[in-house]
């Protein structure tokens, strides 16, 4: 690890340490707490630091259900005082506190919205209009995906106002802890935090920041100014500074961003001043009245500066990709498409129905839908019986996802082929190392002189991809509309098998034989754009890898006809190619 790594790694523990003193002060206005880090002593050591800190904390289970979350009726008490009786949710007992939420990755799309909904409306409207009440909370959201799996969902990251990231960190790092505010500090802060001042300097400021960085909401330079006047309350300020401003820049801003900021202009393209004339004509020097953008200018550059030190990492190939890290929270650690069953998967929330043909009754489902309508169908009290109907079934239902695999289509012609296939081969070992967890498989295809050949039928055993990787020869012509065409045939295979495949062709795009072996630019390259185009009807993903030294149009315009992302790769790595494509996978899992 190098010093870089090391000092960014502890600022980011510092960082996270000042986050919580700044969720104890106002965890309403800031929205919350995005971290991401895996359950190990890191992430154990911050949440002892959550739960030493006075804020009253209260977790939601992944799986909890609209009742639990949002208040209803209390099923026992209901059936056993034959009467309606209400409970409040978890959203409502969160009031003036902090909701953490665990796994945050895997929370449902239904509980995610329930969740924003309440945060933006500061009000949870329970199923009775007597428990009517305002709830203003923040949030944690305890991220544990990896690198290539899909985060939060973009509707709920977007609410929190600070992005961590200790994924990178190690237990040596948290040995410097900040000692939490006492009850008198976190009084004095919160008393002096509506008293501070700012201005249309410091808000203009924030919102450059944000266009440049490609940050386009406009909660994100809210809550980094919020977050600015947070930081000079602590320090017993009444207005904010530089400081206060670039790290707010830095906590929320630099972690949103999604472009790389362009060059400012040389100095030397600006066209020169000219010179003032001389004698009684010239105007006289005012230095009592100087340039407004003088200030401004500077303080946007300062604040662009600290933004750009907490860029997340990758960001480059994620742009070249197409797509950033903002990713949807509907990947659930396993691959493939998700598909609705009656027996067997992930629970989902049960719908009104009729048990039959495969599909079981709900019965707690059902209960809470009878007991509210007992006295209605002269129910006598205390009789311990339920009256249910037809009209009060309730089935269960499930989620599957289907295994994928991913295909390696490799062009092994022409000189370079050698090291093309050498990093391949080592970008496929990468990818077979988790392919147990995430239940992928993975297939190579390889094509040169007048044929493609599948090298690696699919598998997720690494023994076997080594030995069929071994002696792979290289050199010849390229038969790119051969090899586009055995990854079709594979891939419409393995839909018929039950997984979902993912293509990822390696190749300049330049072919010279056609798809009956003979040789010929003109008709090699239509050959290999008819079956781009089959490929693209198929609807199957794909990722094209250009290995040229420098992009090649041929390869952007086959990528084009075939629906697939487009990534130059003049230098092929092993390590940067499977990044890539699990960062792919990832989204695709979201899609």
């Amino acid at each position: 690890m190098t010093e870089e790594v090391r000092a960014r790694a502890r600022q980011a523990w510092q960082d996270a340490q000042f986050a919580l003193m700044a969720l104890q002060i106002d965890p309403v206005r800031l929205g919350g707490i995005w971290l991401r880090a895996g359950h190990g002593p890191v992430r154990d050591n911050w949440l002892q630091r959550l739960q030493a800190v006075d804020l009253p904390l209260l977790k939601v289970p992944n799986q909890v259900d609209d009742e639990r979350l949002l208040g209803g009726i209390d099923l026992a008490q209901t059936l056993q005082n034959s009467r309606l009786v209400q409970q409040a949710g978890l959203l409502a007992q969160a009031h003036g506190g902090t909701l953490v939420l665990p796994m945050a990755e895997r929370l449902p799309v239904h509980t995610v919205a329930h969740i924003a909904q309440a945060q933006d409306r500061g009000m949870v409207h329970a199923r009775d209009a007597q428990m009517d009440s305002e709830t203003r909370f923040g949030i944690v959201a305890l991220d544990e995906s990896e690198e290539d799996e899909s985060g939060i969902a973009p509707r709920l990251s977007d609410r929190l106002g600070i992005w961590l990231d200790l994924r990178g960190n190690c237990l040596a790092d948290t040995r410097d802890k900040l000692e939490p505010l006492s009850k008198r500090e976190l009084a004095e802060a919160r008393e002096l935090l509506p008293r501070i001042e700012t201005t249309l300097e410091h808000a203009e400021a924030l919102c450059q920041t944000a266009v440049a960085l490609g940050v386009d909401s406009l909660r994100a330079p809210l809550m980094a100014l919020r977050l600015a006047c947070v930081r000079a309350a602590l320090e017993g300020r009444y207005a904010i500074d530089e400081e206060d401003l670039s790290v707010g820049a830095s906590l929320v801003l630099g972690p949103r961003a999604t472009r790389i900021p362009a060059a400012p202009e040389a100095a030397e393209e600006q066209p020169p001043e000219p010179a003032p004339p001389d004698g009684d004509d010239a105007p006289p020097e005012d230095d009592a009245s100087p340039d407004t953008n003088d200030l401004q200018e500077p303080l946007q550059d300062v604040l662009l500066a600290a933004a750009l030190a907490s860029l997340p990492p990758k960001l480059l190939d994620r742009l070249l990709l197409g797509k950033v890290a903002h990713r949807s929270a509907q990947g659930l650690g396993s691959s493939g498409q998700a598909s609705k069953s009656r027996v067997r998967g992930r629970p989902l929330t049960p719908r009104p129905g009729k048990p039959g043909a495969g599909t079981r009754l709900h019965v707690l489902a059902t209960l809470r839908a009878a007991a509210p309508k007992q006295k209605l169908r002269n129910n006598p009290p205390g009789s311990g019986r339920v009256c249910i109907r037809a009209e009060d079934f309730h089935v269960r239902r499930f989620e599957q996802r289907t295994p994928s695999c991913l295909i390696f289509s490799l062009d092994a012609s022409g000189s370079a082929a050698q090291q093309r296939l050498a990093e391949a081969k080592g970008a496929v070992e990468l990818l077979l190392q988790d392919s147990y967890t995430r239940r992928d498989s993975v297939c190579v295809i390889a094509f040169r002189m007048a044929s493609a050949q599948v090298l690696l039928a699919p598998t997720r055993s690494l023994v076997r991809a080594k030995r069929a990787l071994a002696g792979l020869p290289g050199g010849g012509g390229t038969p790119l509309a051969n090899g586009i065409q055995a990854a079709l045939i594979q891939a419409r295979a393995l839909q018929r098998a039950g997984s979902t495949p993912m293509l990822v062709m390696l190749s300049d795009g330049r072919a010279n034989v056609s798809a009956a072996g003979i040789g010929g630019r003109a008709q090699a390259q239509a050959d290999a754009q008819a079956w781009a185009d089959q490929w693209r009807l198929s609807g199957f993903a794909a990722l094209w890898m250009d290995t040229a030294l420098q992009p090649e149009p041929q390869a952007q315009n086959l990528a084009q006809h075939m629906g697939a992302h487009y990534f130059p790769m003049p230098h092929v790595q092993a390590q940067r190619m499977a990044s890539v494509v699990q960062d792919l996978a990832g989204q695709l899992r979201a899609s």
